[in-house]
């Protein structure tokens, strides 16, 4: 887990790629269903919006967006 990046995260200072990257790293690695609740909340989120795979990779959808 690299707390930097959510120190980061809880700050503010990621943009939504970086977001988007973070969560799924926390996905990838199983941590975001240790932490918080919002984490897995928001990881719920991406996962059901195809934004994040269940395997943590980062979709085009954002991309697509974007």
């Amino acid at each position: 887990m690299n707390i930097n990046s959510i120190v980061a995260y809880e700050s503010g200072e990621l943009n939504d790629a970086e977001t988007l990257q973070l969560f799924a790293d926390l996905i990838k690695s199983g941590e975001v269903w240790w932490l918080q609740g919002h984490y897995g909340r928001t990881a719920t989120a991406l996962l059901d919006g195809g934004y994040i795979t269940a395997d943590g990779e980062v979709t085009n959808k954002y991309k697509e967006i974007n």
